[in-house]
This record gives C-alpha cells, structure tokens and sequence, in this order.
C-alpha cells in the first residue's frame, strides 16, 4: 500500500514541476513580446520626434560696427548635424527590426534554438546602435546646450529652445529604447543560465 502512495507523490511532484516550467515558460513569452513591444513604439515615436524637429529664427548678425545688425532667418534641422543623422537612422533600424521581430514572436508560439540566438545577438546589435548614437547626439546637444569657449563654439540652444528641447525629449526616448533592447538581452541570457541548470 505504500508503493501506490510514494509514487502517487512523485507523481504530483513531477506534475507541479511541470506545470511551473509551462507557467514559466509563458510568462518570459510574454516578457519578451511585451519589451519588443515597448522597444518598437519608443524608438517609432523617437524618430518621428527626431524626424520633424526644425525650427527657424531671426538672427541678428553685425558685420561693421557701425552698420546696423542684419536680420537673418535661421533654420534648425536635425539633417545639418551627422550625430542626429546617426540617431533618426538608428532609430529607424531598431524599430524596424522590433517590429518585423515583434510580429514574429506573436505568429510563432515557440522559437527554435538558432532562430533564438540570432534575435538575442541582433538585439544586443540594437542595443549597442542605439546607445552609441544617443550618446554621440547628446555630446551635440551638450555642446548645442553650453557651447565650448575653447574653441569658440557659442551655444545655440538660447536662441532655438523649442528645437532642443524637442530634440532632448527624442533623446529621451531613444535611450529608453536602448534600455528596452538591453532587458531583452538580460532576459535571454537569464533564460538560457536557467536552461543550462
């Protein structure tokens, strides 16, 4: 009479293990979906923040002291500087590939194990595009922010506020994006640490 009761007990613990592995194993499905899905939308509102950034100013500029200033019109674009270039393409690639792999993960219930590397790799791709071309465009803004009177660069942003400050809230997205992918890369290389247990 034993014999039935140990093995029945077994029996449940395996079931239960079991039955933690599938419930597992859906919520890092979901995690993953959910984070490919916050990293589509913050980089897609990044590069449209970023893409329709311009602003134009009138600008005094005097050639002769004694010659009254000239008034110029000025215009801000994220196109006159390759730093924010970089980031709208950036931006634009990581959506981009979040999207098509979002879209992926939604279609297929299970990824096999190369497909699964690939994605981590090109995630960690994604990561790395992003944080460097936000960090080279904030070393722009900066400069934008507070000039550098070594070499003579005035600051511009006193006179193009709303482009900079609209270009900083694109920044900001940009690098929430860039921390989305890197959730991704931690959440893989935890779930493949918890396979190799």
């Amino acid at each position: 009479m034993d014999k039935p009761e140990s093995n029945n007990n077994i029996m449940n613990g395996v079931g239960s293990n079991v039955k933690k592995v599938i419930e597992n194993s859906k919520t890092e499905r979901y995690s993953d979906i959910m984070l490919r899905a916050l990293a589509f939308i913050l980089t897609f509102i990044s590069a449209v923040v970023v893409g329709v950034d311009k602003e134009t100013q009138m600008v005094s500029f005097t050639l002769v002291k004694t010659l009254p200033p000239l008034h110029v019109p000025v215009t801000a674009k994220w196109q006159y500087m390759s730093a924010f270039m970089y980031l709208l393409v950036s931006d634009v690639i990581a959506c981009a590939y979040a999207g098509v792999s979002w879209a992926y993960c939604m279609a297929k219930p299970k990824l096999n194990n190369r497909l699964e590397l690939v994605m981590t790799l090109v995630d960690l791709t994604m990561m790395g595009l992003l944080f460097s071309a936000t960090g080279a465009a904030m070393a722009i803004g900066v400069l934008g922010m507070n000039g550098n009177s070594h070499v003579q660069w005035h600051k511009v942003c006193n006179v193009f506020g709303d482009f900079c400050r609209q270009f900083a809230a694109g920044l900001v997205l940009s690098l929430l994006g860039s921390f989305a992918f890197l959730l991704l890369v931690v959440l893989a290389v935890f779930n493949l640490y918890k396979r190799s247990r």
